[in-house]
């Protein structure tokens, strides 16, 4: 939320802006502003950056100086040294209690190691390579407090073992479907079933490159025609003009001679700041970073969601032997996800100079690697916590539900006629479809062995067992 002050002596909150009384308007300075903003908004790295290149180190050497004990001092002093990796000329700081860069009231922070130089703790969740921050809100409070991973563990508690391995297979392969379903492609069977079993191995192998390339080569399966690694040219998701096949970018990736040192910031967030981090915040962050970097040609949407189940499978937040079927809550909400991933997108394209290449595709001109290890997941956080919700309070249980019941079916089924599973199956899948009752067609033509007595026991059987 962004502050400003105004004439009344209340503070108000409206469309996104937090309006402050007169006494809290800044000196007009960089200095007064720069504490105003550290004091009220939080922490946005890209624009610090920008402001600090823009200022040069005279300037903030200068307000050390002028005040070389000051909490937010010593904050924007670490600051400016820690986004532009250059040393001011000052002396180390010799007194001030030890601060936290980041205000863990307003963001989320890790444990943090103290910096003697400026007498601050860095509890910043990550490095200057890779650093998405994310904000506190009453949305991403009220879902910690949900306890879901317990809730998750309490909903399977009373599963018998075969059941939940059968759900667990179901929903495996569902979150696989549908992540390829999301990118509007219908794989053969193989496919799906090859990158289910990859999304079974989450959490286990280390995120590296190596990592990485096994599993592009594992989504994209005939590689023949796609680059496999990082990109060596331009990338967007968009369109192109059917007529002058200009490219029509609705997400501009990052640019080739940045994705080694983001991928790289990834790697170390993953494997230092993402273990403090909330689970699904932290999963959120390397997911959705990925996905924006947009590092590969292609199968970038689908590893971005194989990140999420990596994150929360390594960080133990799912049952053990469990996938939270991640993808086929965002299918079922696709607006909602084009929504979180389309309005950074927009934001950020207008910042980004680009020209069209021969082959169709975008050059960038300007230098844009800040929007990408930077951006503000919070948007994100709340719409991926959101979606694990409805996993555990609706798919896991629902889907053991109905293997019971349908379990109950099958019994129920074999004493009143002795039938082929996969004829069971059939018959199942009939009936479902027509509410519970035989249609004309089945009667006539599949089951028509079936005498009026056996289909009229069958169909009580199916409104006993799923009503």
């Amino acid at each position: 939320m962004m502050s400003a002050t105004g004439g009344h002596h209340r503070i108000k909150e409206n469309g996104g802006w937090r309006i402050l009384t007169p006494r809290h308007a800044p000196q007009p300075t960089l200095e007064g502003h720069l504490t105003f903003a550290l004091k009220n908004e939080g922490l946005d790295l890209v624009i610090l950056k920008r402001l600090f290149i823009a200022a040069g180190p005279g300037s903030i050497e200068a307000i050390v100086r002028s005040k070389p004990t000051g909490s937010y001092t010593r904050r924007i002093w670490f600051l400016y040294e820690w986004l532009t990796s250059l040393t001011l000329d000052l002396e180390h700081a010799t007194r001030g209690s030890y601060v936290p860069v980041v205000d863990p009231h307003q963001q989320y922070a890790i444990d943090g190691v103290n910096v003697t130089r400026h007498r601050v703790k860095n509890n910043l969740p990550g490095t200057p390579d890779f650093c998405p921050m994310v904000f506190r809100t009453d949305t991403l409070n009220e879902f910690a407090a949900m306890e879901l991973t317990t809730r998750a563990r309490a909903a399977i508690a009373a599963v018998p073992k075969a059941i939940l391995a059968r759900t667990a297979a179901f929903l495996l392969m569902k979150d696989s479907k549908s992540s390829y379903a999301i990118e509007g492609e219908n794989p053969p069977q193989d496919r799906i079933q090859r990158w289910g079993r990859a999304i079974g191995e989450a959490g286990r192998n280390p995120t590296d490159f190596d990592e990485l390339l096994r599993l592009q080569e594992i989504v994209i399966g005939d590689t023949r025609f796609v680059h496999i690694g990082l990109r060596v040219e331009g990338g967007f998701v968009g369109e192109h003009d059917r007529v002058t096949r200009m490219p029509l970018p609705e997400h501009i990736g990052a640019r080739p001679e940045d994705l080694l040192t983001l991928v790289e910031g990834m790697f170390a967030f993953e494997v230092g700041p993402a273990e403090q981090l909330d689970a699904v915040i932290a999963a959120a962050i390397l997911a959705f970073g990925f996905v924006y970097i947009h590092p590969f040609e292609d199968g970038n949407g689908r590893i971005h969601r194989y990140l999420i189940h990596h994150i929360l499978t390594k960080r133990g937040f799912n049952p053990p032997e469990l996938v939270f079927p991640v993808s086929a809550a965002i299918l079922d909400r696709i607006e909602d996800y084009r929504g979180v991933l389309e309005d950074y997108s927009r934001r950020m394209l207008p910042c980004i100079t680009w020209t069209p290449t021969e082959n169709g595709n975008v050059r960038v001109q300007n230098d844009t690697g800040d929007f990408y290890r930077f951006f503000d997941a919070t948007p994100h956080a709340e719409f991926l916590y959101s979606c694990v919700q409805r996993t555990i309070e609706k798919d896991l249980p629902e889907e053991a539900d109905f293997l019971e019941r349908y379990d109950r079916f099958c019994t129920g089924l074999a004493t009143i006629v002795d039938m082929p599973n996969q004829t069971m199956d059939l018959l199942f899948r009939f009936l479902r479809q027509n509410g519970g009752r035989f249609s004309k067609r089945a009667r006539e033509k599949e089951f028509s062995r079936l005498d009026t007595a056996e289909a009229e026991k069958i169909e009580v059987l199916y409104e006993q067992c799923f009503n």
